[in-house]
């Protein structure tokens, strides 16, 4: 059973400076928490979200249907992150469109609203902001952080930065930083947005519209790179839609319909579905789950977010700094670690995590690792695997006792 979600928010006055060498002043973090924290406050678990997640870890919020959190099936009472012995934060970061300060926000020192000339982030600044709420919220070391996809490389981050202050990470479905494949992916997602014609150079609030063509694309070339072929072949194959007739056709076939072919027997057996040949209409039904994704997206996902959040996921490599050396970046990290990816991920492939599992197996650090065979593509860090869903179990009971 699900529990009651209730978002809260810090304000932080003071300067938080950034990567790139700028900096924000005056921002909100919006973040939940479920269960409770121990007196030694030594069961924190922090819990960091992907490029189009939130706060909104697990749980529902009272009177809203279909609220649940979109990790509500790893986190809650007796699920694998159990809230009946972890104190579990979830936070929003920094340009994100769900509550804390982000594009659609008014900047403090020009009391107009960021649009495009919010300040570039990083995966570093996001975790030195999540250290901050941590601050305030009494907590100096995390029983565990936690992520997947883009938030496994924040949980990576936390190890990286603040070492002393995590005593195991759960990276699931990540990566030490993207491939090319994968930065060209954001690229041809980010040019969608900024062609349309209403992103007015990131400043679309003030002009009243949306530039709802290029996130519906942007969500589109996403969405197909979150899904395996197999997935996709068993879930649509190459089926068609059936055709929309004018009500006067009755049930007549539509014009050019495939005349079956065979015996005898074939005047007996179901018209083909006829192909309509055009450029435009929705004929297959993997083209009308593609436009519905994109519709919904891009009603509620802010454009110069998706900009900022997929720069943050290219821009991540902490072993740049170390001439590519992983292993020397890695040296830093104090906590243990679980690893978990699964097989039919070819946007964040095993491969990738087991460079990480090398890279602190070298340093000789305590590392978990599973490879999932799972059919589900990169989204299958957010469903349901027995499997996956033991590992994780196992290794969070595996500490619980420390956390008491």
């Amino acid at each position: 059973m699900s529990f009651i979600a209730t978002p809260q928010s810090l304000h932080f006055e003071a300067p938080l400076p950034l990567q790139s060498g700028a900096s924000i002043r005056g921002y909100d973090l919006t973040y939940e928490t479920y269960g409770q924290l121990n007196a030694e406050r030594s069961n924190a678990v922090l819990i960091c979200h992907a490029l189009n997640a939130s706060h909104h870890v697990a749980g529902i919020y009272e009177g809203q249907a279909r609220s649940e959190g979109w990790w509500d099936n790893m986190v809650g009472p007796g699920k694998p992150v159990d809230t009946d012995r972890f104190f579990v934060i979830g936070v929003n970061n920094l340009g994100s469109c769900f509550g804390s300060t982000g594009p659609m926000h008014v900047n403090p020192d020009t009391e107009r609203v960021y649009g495009a000339d919010f300040p570039v982030v990083t995966v570093e600044d996001w975790v030195n902001a999540q250290a901050r709420l941590l601050d305030a919220l009494g907590i100096q070391q995390l029983a565990a952080v936690m992520g997947g996809s883009l938030g496994g490389m924040q949980a990576l981050s936390w190890t990286l930065q603040y070492p002393e202050r995590v005593r195991h990470a759960v990276v699931v479905a990540s990566a030490p930083n993207l491939s090319a494949e994968n930065i060209a992916f954001n690229e041809v997602a980010r040019r969608a947005i900024v062609t349309d014609p209403d992103f007015h150079g990131g400043h679309f609030y003030q002009h009243g519209v949306v530039p709802a063509r290029g996130l519906r694309i942007a969500r589109m070339i996403g969405h197909i790179t979150y899904l395996s072929d197999d997935v996709m072949n068993a879930k649509f194959g190459r089926e068609l839609r059936p055709p929309t007739l004018p009500a006067s056709h009755g049930a007549l076939p539509p014009e050019g319909a495939l005349a079956p072919r065979g015996g005898p027997s074939a005047l007996d057996a179901p018209p083909v579905p006829a192909y309509r040949y055009s450029t435009q209409d929705i004929e297959f039904q993997i083209e009308s789950y593609l436009r519905y994704q994109g519709d919904k997206f891009s009603e509620y996902f802010d454009a110069n977010t998706y900009l900022l959040i997929t720069r943050a996921l290219d821009y991540f490599d902490p072993a740049r700094a170390f001439g590519g050396d992983l292993t020397q970046a890695l040296a830093r990290a104090t906590c243990k670690f679980l690893l978990v990816s699964f097989s039919t991920d070819w946007r964040f492939s095993p491969a990738r995590s087991r460079e990480i599992v090398k890279a602190l197996l070298e340093n000789r650090r305590d590392v978990s690792y599973a490879e999932i065979d799972a059919p589900h593509g990169h989204d299958a860090f957010l469903l349901e695997d027995e499997r996956y869903v033991g590992v994780v179990r196992s290794y969070f009971e595996s500490f619980a006792g420390e956390a008491r």
